[in-house]
């Protein structure tokens, strides 16, 4: 990690335990070599990954501090500037290593705010040791951005209940040992009909029915649950309010895929600086024209936007203590659609060899596509923006 990359750990949003954490990850993810990391199946290579951050401590961020995890700041749950540095930093050295931490704090989520003792003890633990694989079930075929639209039904059944339907667009489907997954309970109460549950891998009727391969590979797959019978004792929260507890779970994850896409900026911007430093032409190295050079000053000011949106989101959760709603929406619409435009730019100044199959710059132009689209996609953004402003007039 260069001067320049540490240089935001000196804002006042962080603390002195947010500054050793960065650079221990940095050091860490260097002495792993996790740049080099053969991703050639993703689904052994995630499962390797878990393991090695949960061997490494870094799991531990992703659950609250009673169930084996490391409080870092003052959140009651879980350190928002924790989680958002781990994946900035993930995030610089490979996309599999972000999305492997990211999906144990997302897949877990939902039992940390919303799991009863005895749930967040089975589960939790084995998540932050890096033992389990988590899940977060909630998209589905005709419902993404609408949750409330859910149809996959979970309907009482003595002491348990029975769930039918399906999900799609799962990360870790296919991979993950368990899924929280989010049900219909009440057909005619919209969002207030919604109820959460832990589902385990092994529930019989619970079915891969289809891998899903996009343009940056990762686990996912669309889930079939076929009568699949669920101790009531696995609700998470309470019946009905399933709809509140995947916003809640949201709002913690939303902002650290901000600084995600942060990272692979860094990422390109360092690419960048690099090829154009070596790169000789006319008589002199691209880093000479002028035009090279009023890109990048476009670029570090784009880099430095998103980073102060994304740390002023995360510190106002974390210490102001109050809805960060908004301030997470910028930070989530800012950071993703800057970050594309860095790296496209970047890839534009290595001409011919930026689209070469698997180069650093071509796989982050393939990574960063999808981050403007998940977890609310940059037109849902705008909306909760204007909602929040809206609510003051």
């Amino acid at each position: 990690m260069t001067t320049r990359e540490f240089n935001h750990l000196e804002w006042p949003f962080f603390e002195d335990a947010h500054r050793d954490l960065a650079r221990d990850l940095d050091l860490w993810c260097r002495d792993q070599n996790l740049s080099a990391l053969d991703d050639t199946d993703v689904y052994a290579a995630c499962r390797d990954l878990v393991r090695s951050l949960g061997k490494g401590g870094w799991l531990r961020h992703c659950v609250p501090s009673g169930e084996g995890g490391r409080l870092g700041g003052r959140s009651p749950q879980l350190d928002s500037r924790s989680l958002c540095l781990i994946r900035e930093t993930l995030g610089r050295f490979h996309t599999l290593a972000d999305f492997a931490f990211a999906m144990q704090g997302l897949g877990s989520g939902a039992i940390s705010l919303g799991g009863n003792d005895a749930l967040k003890q089975r589960y939790l633990p084995s998540v932050a040791a890096g033992e389990r694989i988590a899940a977060f079930a909630l998209s589905e075929p005709d419902a993404g951005s609408d949750v409330a639209a859910l149809s996959c039904s979970a309907r009482p059944d003595g002491d348990h209940f029975v769930l039918k339907g399906s999900k799609t667009w799962i990360s870790n489907g296919g991979l993950a040992d368990f899924y929280c997954v989010f049900t219909r309970t009440d057909e005619h109460a919209g969002s207030r009909g919604i109820t959460a549950f832990v589902v385990d891998a092994d529930t019989p009727g619970l079915e891969i029915e289809e891998r899903i391969e996009v343009m940056s590979p990762h686990p996912l797959a669309l889930l079939r649950f076929n009568d699949c019978r669920i101790p009531a004792s696995n609700m998470l929260g309470d019946l009905n309010q399933g709809f509140k507890l995947a916003m809640r779970t949201l709002d913690v994850f939303r902002c650290s895929v901000a600084a995600a896409a942060l990272g692979f900026a860094r990422r390109a911007l360092d690419e960048g600086l690099g090829h154009a430093s070596r790169r000789k032409m006319f008589g002199q190295t691209l880093a000479d024209f002028q035009l090279t050079q009023a890109a990048f000053g476009d670029i570090a000011a784009e880099i430095d936007q998103s980073a102060l949106l994304t740390y002023r989101a995360a510190w106002v959760r974390d210490v102001a203590g109050r809805s960060s709603t908004s301030e997470t929406a910028m930070a989530k619409m800012v950071s993703t659609e800057s970050a594309q435009w860095v790296i496209d730019r970047v890839l534009q100044m290595f001409g011919g060899q930026g689209v070469v199959k698997n180069s650093p710059i071509e796989r982050l132009y393939r990574d960063i596509r999808a981050l403007r689209i998940y977890e609310g996609a940059t037109e849902v953004q705008k909306l909760i923006i204007a909602r929040e402003l809206l609510k003051g007039v």
